[in-house]
C-alpha cells in the first residue's frame, strides 16, 4: 500500500506543489479579476507609474518562494511519484507549470521590462496593456489547470 501512494513523506511534497501552485493561480487571478480592471479606468500616467511599482515590489521572497517553489516541488512530486497512479496527473502539472513559467520568463517578464525603460507614457501603456493581459489569463489557465491535476493526483494518492 506504502508503494501505491508514493512512500511516507511523498504526500508532504505533493501537498506543497499543490499549495505553492494554488496561491500562484490565486496571484494571476487577483490581477484577471481586479488589478488589471482597476487600472484599465486609469489614466496613461497612473497605469504605468502603478505597473511599475508593481512590477518592482513583486520582486521578493513572498511571491518568488510559491513561483518557484511551485515548479520545484511539482518536479519532485513527479520523481516521487513515478511509480503511482497519480503519476500521469503530476506530470500534467509539471508540464503546465513549465510552460507557465516559459510563458511569464520569454512574453510578461520582457514586457514587465519594456515597461520600464520606456519614455513615451501612452506608446508604454498601449504597446504594454493588452498583451500581457491576455498573457496573465494564458497564465492563469495554465495555473488553475495545474492546480487541479495536483489535487486530482492528491486524491488518487488517498485512495
Amino acid at each position: 500500500m506504502t508503494e501505491n501512494r508514493g512512500g511516507t513523506g511523498r504526500g508532504a511534497v505533493l501537498g506543497a506543489a499543490t499549495a505553492a501552485t494554488g496561491l500562484v493561480a490565486g496571484v494571476w487571478l487577483a490581477y484577471v479579476c481586479s488589478v488589471m480592471p482597476a487600472l484599465g479606468r486609469s489614466d496613461d500616467e497612473t497605469f504605468v507609474e502603478v505597473m511599475r511599482n508593481i512590477n518592482d515590489v513583486i520582486q521578493n521572497p513572498v511571491f518568488f518562494t510559491p513561483f518557484f517553489g511551485a515548479l520545484v516541488l511539482t518536479g519532485i512530486a513527479a520523481w516521487q511519484q513515478r511509480r503511482t497512479r497519480a503519476r500521469g496527473w503530476v506530470l500534467a502539472a509539471l508540464a503546465l507549470y513549465v510552460a507557465v513559467f516559459v510563458v511569464t520568463s520569454a512574453v510578461s517578464v520582457p514586457l514587465n521590462d519594456a515597461l520600464a525603460a520606456a519614455g513615451d507614457i501612452a506608446v508604454a501603456r498601449a504597446d504594454f496593456e493588452t498583451p500581457w493581459v491576455a498573457w496573465n489569463l494564458v497564465r492563469l489557465v495554465l495555473t488553475v489547470l495545474g492546480f487541479g491535476c495536483l489535487l486530482r493526483a492528491t486524491a488518487l494518492r488517498e485512495r
